[in-house]
């Protein structure tokens, strides 16, 4: 394929040029995949390396490896230091798999084979169907019981996002006034265990699948919360836990379609205690969509519902009907820091 035709440096800034970059966008997506694959932040932790060290160390062509991290400098994941030496910057730092809260397994998933789905995007724009099973032979969850590889890289990169969020939402959030927090969908509990840790006369109950609600029963015994919580497991699309007067879901309406939302929301406000109230945590989309990198990430994530599961981002319009159609209104909204999530909160009418 021919190289794109030289241009004056006075070009820099042009709209072709500034469109040429949004069209190739893949290209660092791509390198960041395979960075996060050999895992080379980890091997910069101690500070800037030689690419023939970082070669060795992980059995690549150096001058090969060489090119990939100069196309990483130049997006500021990493930084060339001296001629042939890179070091990590900021961005990079979020990449090494031996922190907490590290981004190398989201690098992993969102750049990685499991988002060839979107290699049928014109199929979806045209048909409003996920691609999902279109292009991998099976449904993504289906798929990941089949591929457990995959499916331990897409829970810890939930995981990792579940972490930052979940510190915000006990502080934006009073939950001192429930006796009882049902966690609906919760993963390997990380929400529920932030709230419970600034809550300390608060109960909960995690609810899941039954081989996602193991994991979490180890999950919260390391912290020390099993006796303040209990695990349940089951299908949300059937019934959920009775009796709780606070319900949490964290990014699980934006799964599902609007008639399949409506279900889960409708057996959790069947569920809940008189006065109880339903909390949604959750990307909120605008209204009308700016040049912002929030409103780029918050449309980015609605078209990958759209081709991987058939779900979608909302506005606060869209969400307020969805509360209203499962017997519940929408009350407030409350931004949680440090996230692009939300939480929603509605009360039975």
């Amino acid at each position: 394929m021919p190289a794109p035709t030289p241009v004056d440096r006075s070009d820099a800034l042009s709209p072709r040029l500034a469109l040429f970059q949004l069209i190739t966008g893949h290209y660092v997506s791509r390198a960041i995949y395979v960075a996060a694959k050999l895992d080379i932040a980890s091997l910069m932790a101690a500070g800037p390396r030689r690419v023939e060290d970082l070669a060795a160390a992980t059995g690549t062509h150096a001058p090969s490896l060489n090119r990939l991290l100069r196309l990483l400098a130049s997006a500021g994941v990493v930084a060339e230091t001296d001629f042939g030496c890179f070091g990590l910057t900021p961005l990079g730092e979020c990449l090494r798999s031996d922190q907490s809260g590290s981004s190398h397994a989201v690098a992993l998933l969102f750049a990685g084979p499991m988002m060839r789905a979107w290699d049928e995007l014109l199929y979806a724009v045209r048909t409003g169907e996920p691609t999902f099973e279109r292009v991998l032979g099976t449904d993504p969850f289906r798929y990941m019981g089949e591929h457990p590889d995959e499916a331990a890289v897409f829970n810890a990169a939930m995981t990792a996002a579940s972490t930052h969020t979940a510190k915000g939402v006990p502080e934006a959030y009073d939950f001192s006034s429930f006796r009882t927090v049902i966690d609906v969908g919760g993963g390997h509990g990380v929400l529920l265990a932030s709230i419970l840790a600034a809550n300390p006369g608060v109960t909960g109950v995690l609810f899941e699948l039954p081989h996602v609600a193991e994991g979490a029963r180890k999950a919260l015994a390391e912290q020390g919360l099993q006796q303040r919580c209990k695990i349940a497991a089951g299908d949300f699309f059937q019934s959920v836990p009775e009796g709780g007067d606070a319900y949490i879901l964290k990014s699980v309406i934006h799964d599902w379609d609007d008639a399949r939302s409506i279900t889960i929301l409708k057996n959790c406000r069947r569920a809940m205690a008189p006065g109880g109230k339903l909390l949604l945590v959750e990307l909120v989309l605008p209204a009308r969509v700016d040049h912002s990198p929030r409103a780029q990430i918050g449309t980015g994530s609605d078209i990958n519902m759209l081709v991987n599961i058939g779900g979608r981002e909302r506005t606060d319009r869209d969400f307020s009907e969805l509360f209203l159609a499962a017997g519940v209104k929408l009350t407030r909204i409350v931004p949680v820091p440090g996230s692009l999530s939300s939480i929603l909160e509605g009360v039975p009418v």
